[in-house]
């Protein structure tokens, strides 16, 4: 249930952003996994294509870096690094 609300808070992030963006489409999401994050890079990509399904990142690209530094602010969360999308023309 926690990779559920975890990727669901992230696909509801990235539409945001593209809003702000006047974006028609997400093409490739890159995102930080901490070391504590309790969900695996594979379990990420998986979850991310189901929960992405009907919407502006659904086909997205998702590339994952790995931080293994258990020390870091950010050590339990996925966190967006960047988002590339087409703009609505």
């Amino acid at each position: 249930m926690h990779e559920f609300s975890l990727i669901k808070a992230l696909i509801r992030k990235i539409s945001s952003i593209a809003l702000e963006q006047h974006a028609s489409k997400v093409i490739s999401v890159t995102v930080k996994l901490g070391a504590l994050s309790h969900i695996s890079p594979d379990h990420l990509r998986e979850h991310f294509v189901h929960a992405s399904q009907g919407t502006i990142s659904e086909g997205a690209q998702l590339h994952i870096n790995i931080l293994n530094d258990i020390n870091v602010p950010m050590a339990q969360d996925v966190t967006i690094e960047n988002i590339e999308v087409i703009e609505n023309s």
